[in-house]
C-alpha cells in the first residue's frame, strides 16, 4: 500500500519463475561476471556493468520485465510460499491468530475446484443492485460499497494525512475510472490498435456475464465512450506529481452544490459517520466532468460501466474463463506477457496485499534477523551525517533556507525491517472456499480502519509497505524513510561483501529516499511534513533552474524509436538518484578515510569502481517492449539504463574512479552537468 504522499525506489513488482525442486534460489548478489568487458565503461558503463546478465537473462515467459529486484522477489516469495503451504496445512486450534488466516486465504486462493464450482456467484449480490439502479438517486449508495471494495468506478476516496496539517487523518478524492493503463491510452494514435483490442475485450468480458452479442456489443461501445470521455477530464500523469496543484480543500456543502449529480449529502454519511468539516479533492475539474457526464449520459450506460468495472476488479479472483480472458488482454496483448504466473505465486501477492502485516509477521520471524537492522542503522547513520554536512556548505542556498533544511532535516526518522507492532485483523473473516469474499473483506476492512480514522490523530507507527516488500520510500508527512525487510538483501545489502558494494547499492537507495525530501516535490514540505513554502524566493528559483536542467537531460533519452524519458514525470525520481549517489559515494570515501584497513581492491577492483559498478548492477533489467511502453506512460522512474547513465554522466568522481577523460559519452563537459544536493 503507497499513497500520493510516498516516493518509493521502484514500483512494486510480483515474483514469477519457479524455484529449484531442492529450495529457494540463492540471494542474488553483486558480480565482477556480469561485466561486459568488451563494452567501453566511457561509452555505456550501464551495458558494461550488466552486459552479461542482460545476455544471459531474457524475461521469463510469464514476466513482462526482469530485473535485479526481481530476483531478490523471486526468492522472497519462494520463502512465503513455504510460510503459505505450513499455514494451509496446519491443524491448530480455529482462531484468528495471523498462521490460520494466511493458511486459510491461500487454501481458498489455490481451491479452483470450489472457485469453478462457484462462477459468478461472489459478486451476483452487487451485479443485481447494479441491475436495479433505474435513476441516479440509487448511484451513491451503490458507489460507496463499490468504493469500500476499492473498485475505482468514476473516482477513487483515499484516507492519509492532510498535507496541509499532517498531523491529523483527512479524506481526499482522486481521479480514477479508467481500465487501461492511464490517459494517454484512450487519446494517443501509438495506443490506436491496442484500443481496438481493449474494446474487443469488453465485448467478450460482458458477454462471459451473460450478455448476448448485440447487448454485449451496445455495453462495450458505453463502456469504452464513458471512460474516454473521463480520459480527457483526467490529469496528465506528470501533472499529478505537483503536490500544491492537486490539494484543494471543500466543505461537504460546496461540493454538493458545485456537484448536484453526485449527491454528497447522501454519500458521504454512507462512507463515514464522521462529521467532515472538508474533504480534499485533488482535481477538482474532473469530479466537476464526472457530474456533468452524469447529468448526459444514460442510467444503462452507467449500468453498463458500472457492470464491467465490478467484472474487471474481481477478475483475477474468478473462475478461469474469467482469469484467462484478463490475462489474454491486459498481460500478453498490453504487455506482451507469454504466460501466467503460477498460481500460488499470484495468490501470495495477493495475501501480501490483502493481509500483508499478518504474512509479514510470519516472515520476520524466520527471514529477518535483528543484526541486520542494527548494521542498516550504521548506513543510514553515515549517510544522514553527510546530508547534513551537505546542507550546511550548500553554495547556491541562503543561510535562511539552509537553516531551515536543516531544521527539517533534524526530524528525519527511518524506519528499517518491520512494524513494532503489526495490524491486528482479528475481526476480519477469513474462510477457506470463499476467494473473492476474502479478498473483498480485508479491503473493506483496510479502507474501513480508514474511514473511521477521519479527523483523528495520524500514527506515525504505522508503514506503507510489508515487510517482504522489494522496495523502500520517503513519506513527506511524516518526514521519514523506510526499509522493509525484504529490500535489505543481496544484491542491495550483503554482509559477505566489501563496503564499496554495500553504499554503492543499499547506500545509494538510502540517499535516494533521503533526497526525496528535497526534490522537486518532497522541498515543498516543511519540518512538520505540512505542505508550506519555506524557501526564499531566491533559493527557489536557483533550485528550479538546476531541476530544468535535469528535465532537460532527462527529456533526451530515447528508450523506444521516437518515445522518450519524461522528464517531468520522472524528475523527483531522477533527483533523488543524483542526490542519492553522491551522498552514498561521499559516505564511502569518509568511512575508508576512518577506517583505512577497509580499503580493499578486489576482483581488480578499487572500491571507488565496485561502488559505480554495484550501483549499476542493482539496476540491472530486461524489459517487453509493451511493458517499457506502459512506464514511460505512467512510471515516476526512469527506465533502469538511464538511471544509471543519467547519474553517472552528473558525476565527475566517476569518470575519475574509472580514467574516463572529459568529452566522452559517459564524461560531458563541467558546464553541462548538474548538481542540486
Amino acid at each position: 500500500m503507497t499513497s500520493q504522499d510516498h516516493s518509493s525506489i521502484s514500483p512494486p513488482e510480483p515474483a514469477t519463475s519457479e524455484p529449484p525442486a531442492d529450495g529457494p534460489h540463492e540471494a542474488p548478489r553483486f558480480s565482477v561476471d556480469y561485466l561486459d568487458r568488451s563494452v567501453d565503461p566511457g561509452v555505456d558503463f550501464y551495458r558494461f556493468a550488466v552486459g552479461r546478465w542482460i545476455e544471459r537473462n531474457p524475461v521469463p515467459k510469464d514476466r513482462s520485465r526482469w530485473s535485479g529486484f526481481d530476483e531478490l522477489e523471486r526468492r522472497n516469495f519462494e520463502l512465503l510460499r513455504t510460510i503459505l503451504e505450513e499455514s494451509a496445512g496446519a491443524n491448530g486450534p480455529q482462531g484468528a491468530g495471523p498462521v490460520r488466516q494466511v493458511g486459510d486465504f491461500y487454501a481458498s486462493a489455490m481451491d479452483t475446484e470450489r472457485i469453478e464450482k462457484l462462477r459468478f456467484d461472489p459478486i451476483q449480490p452487487t451485479l443485481r443492485s447494479i441491475d436495479a439502479l433505474d435513476s441516479l438517486s440509487g448511484l451513491p449508495s451503490l458507489l460507496a460499497g463499490l468504493h469500500r471494495a476499492m473498485v475505482p468506478a468514476l473516482f477513487i476516496p483515499i484516507v492519509h494525512a492532510d498535507r496541509r496539517n499532517s498531523s491529523v487523518y483527512a479524506m481526499y478524492f482522486y481521479q480514477a475510472g479508467l481500465s487501461l493503463p492511464d490517459r494517454e491510452y484512450y487519446l494517443h494514435e501509438r495506443f490506436a490498435e491496442l484500443r481496438e483490442q481493449y474494446r474487443a475485450h469488453l465485448e467478450q468480458a460482458l458477454g462471459l456475464l451473460g450478455e448476448g452479442k448485440d447487448a454485449a456489443t451496445r455495453d462495450a461501445d458505453h463502456v469504452f465512450s464513458l471512460e474516454t470521455e473521463l480520459a480527457r477530464a483526467s490529469r496528465a500523469r506528470a501533472d499529478l506529481r505537483d503536490a500544491e496543484k492537486n490539494y484543494h480543500r471543500f466543505t461537504p456543502e460546496e461540493l454538493a452544490h458545485r456537484h448536484p449529480h453526485l449527491a454528497w449529502s447522501t454519500y458521504l454519511p454512507l462512507r463515514t459517520a464522521r462529521p467532515l468539516p472538508y474533504v480534499i479533492v485533488g482535481q477538482p475539474e474532473f469530479l466537476d466532468a464526472v457530474d456533468r457526464l452524469l447529468g448526459e449520459r444514460t442510467i444503462p450506460e452507467w449500468k453498463s460501466y458500472l457492470r464491467w468495472h465490478l467484472y474487471h476488479s474481481s477478475a483475477p479472483f474468478l473462475h478461469a474463463a474469467v482469469d484467462d480472458a484478463n490475462f489474454e488482454f491486459f498481460q500478453k496483448k498490453l504487455l506482451g506477457q507469454e504466460q501466467p504466473e503460477p498460481r500460488w505465486k499470484r495468490a501470495a501477492r495477493t495475501i501480501d496485499s490483502e493481509i500483508g502485516e499478518a504474512l509479514g509477521q510470519l516472515y520476520v520471524r524466520r527471514h529477518f534477523p535483528p543484526e541486520s537492522r542494527r548494521r542498516m542503522q550504521e548506513l543510514v547513520d553515515d549517510l544522514r551525517s553527510v546530508f547534513r554536512e551537505r546542507l550546511s556548505g550548500l553554495e547556491w542556498m541562503t543561510p535562511e533556507t539552509r537553516e531551515k533544511a536543516r531544521t527539517k532535516f533534524d526530524r528525519f526518522t527511518a524506519k528499517i525491517g518491520h512494524p513494532d507492532t503489526f495490524r491486528d485483523y482479528a475481526s476480519v473473516a477469513i474462510r477457506r472456499g470463499e476467494y473473492l469474499e476474502n479478498v473483498r473483506r480485508s479491503t473493506e476492512f483496510e479502507t474501513q480502519r480508514g474511514m473511521d480514522r477521519i479527523g483523528g490523530p495520524v500514527d506515525r507507527t504505522e508503514w506503507g509497505m510489508t515487510p517482504p516488500m522489494v522496495n523502500a520510500y520517503f513519506n513527506a508527512t511524516q518526514n521519514e524513510i523506510v526499509f522493509p525487510a525484504g529490500i535489505l538483501q543481496p544484491p542491495f545489502f550483503d554482509s559477505t561483501l566489501d563496503d564499496a558494494v554495500n553504499y554503492g547499492a543499499i547506500g545509494a537507495v538510502i540517499g535516494h529516499e533521503i533526497t526525496h525530501g528535497y526534490d522537486d516535490q518532497g522541498r515543498k514540505f516543511d519540518a512538520e511534513g505540512n505542505l508550506n513554502d519555506w524557501w526564499a524566493a531566491a533559493d527557489a528559483r536557483e533550485f528550479d533552474a538546476r531541476a530544468q536542467r535535469v528535465r532537460e537531460q532527462y527529456n533526451g533519452f530515447e528508450p523506444l524509436p521516437g518515445e522518450f524519458v519524461n522528464g517531468q514525470l520522472t524528475l523527483g525520481e531522477n533527483i533523488a538518484d543524483l542526490g542519492g549517489v553522491r551522498l552514498a559515494y561521499a559516505a564511502l570515501l569518509r568511512r575508508l578515510s576512518r577506517e583505512p584497513e577497509r580499503r580493499q581492491t578486489v576482483d581488480g577492483w578499487t572500491p571507488e569502481q565496485r561502488f559505480f559498478l554495484a550501483y549499476a548492477q542493482i539496476w540491472r533489467s530486461t524489459c517487453r517492449e509493451g511493458e517499457l511502453r506502459r512506464r514511460l506512460a505512467i512510471d515516476p522512474h526512469s527506465p533502469p539504463p538511464y538511471r544509471v547513465q543519467g547519474v553517472v554522466t552528473n558525476l565527475p568522481e566517476f569518470s575519475a574512479a574509472f580514467g574516463i577523460a572529459p568529452g566522452r559519452p559517459m564524461s560531458p563537459p563541467p558546464e553541462k552537468q548538474v548538481t542540486i544536493w
